[in-house]
């Protein structure tokens, strides 16, 4: 039973992050940033069919699960991904699920 309570509490841990990667204009940001090391939002706004507003909005999700993060240079801010901590969550998710079900077989 403890397996099944740690496992909801993995899954409550990377729901920002499936939530994050469920939606085509944040993967198409990620593409992006993959593409080019740092993009601001006018760059981003440029490589798809968002308003300014609406990228903003999407980039906020992208951080808040921790996937990018901002780099700061004068008034202009740069997104870059940071998949590290997502990674490892997700990972962690991985060899738990592994876990319970060859507990089950």
């Amino acid at each position: 039973m403890k397996k099944g309570i740690e496992l909801k509490q993995h899954f409550h841990t990377c729901m920002p992050l499936f939530i994050a990667l469920g939606d085509e204009i944040r993967l198409t940001i990620i593409e992006a940033l993959t593409d080019e090391a740092l993009l601001n939002v006018r760059e981003i706004t440029e490589r798809t069919s968002l308003s300014r507003p609406a990228v903003s909005h999407h980039l906020k999700i992208l951080k808040t699960a921790g996937l990018i993060d901002v780099h700061r240079e004068g008034t202009c801010n740069y997104y870059y991904l940071s998949i590290e901590d997502s990674t490892r969550k997700l990972m962690q998710l991985g060899h738990l699920l592994e876990s319970v079900l060859s507990m089950d077989a």
